[in-house]
């Protein structure tokens, strides 16, 4: 099946998705910063460089779009019908790049929180006094659907 839009159109539209400061990203800091925390953002020493890290905590907190890091089980993370091949083998890597940065956080004495951005569209404040529950927790890993 042939793409819709042109190439350039294309092109243009995918320059577009920002790697950081996305809408769901913003509202978890914002929330935490009403909350009374301070963070650190997309920290690069860190494995991964977590969106959001909260060192007095040492918690690394990623906060992934359903469809870039393939949220199992989510409606979000759908397989494109053009070149579905390129985009599982993509989007798998994004999977396997996400879990070893986890494992290294954790073996480094980090906490890691996921916050996934449908859980955000859905009940975010539910999902956001979790992540708060969380931080005051000593709990080593958690993931916020």
């Amino acid at each position: 099946m042939t793409d819709v839009v042109s190439k350039s159109k294309r092109s243009v539209m995918m320059s577009g998705i920002r790697a950081g400061n996305t809408r769901p990203e913003i509202q978890v800091r914002k929330y935490l910063h009403a909350a009374g925390f301070r963070y650190r953002l997309h920290v690069r020493r860190l494995p991964g460089s977590p969106d959001v890290v909260l060192p007095r905590y040492r918690l690394a907190i990623f906060v992934h779009g359903c469809f870039w890091h393939r949220h199992l089980g989510c409606r979000y993370a759908a397989t494109p019908a053009t070149r579905p091949e390129f985009w599982i083998e993509k989007l798998e890597k994004n999977r396997e790049r996400d879990m070893r940065a986890q494992s290294e956080l954790l073996a480094l004495g980090w906490r890691v929180a996921i916050v996934w951005e449908c859980s955000l569209k859905k009940s975010s404040n539910d999902s956001l006094i979790r992540l708060r529950d969380f931080i005051a927790s000593e709990s080593n890993f958690d993931e916020f659907v």
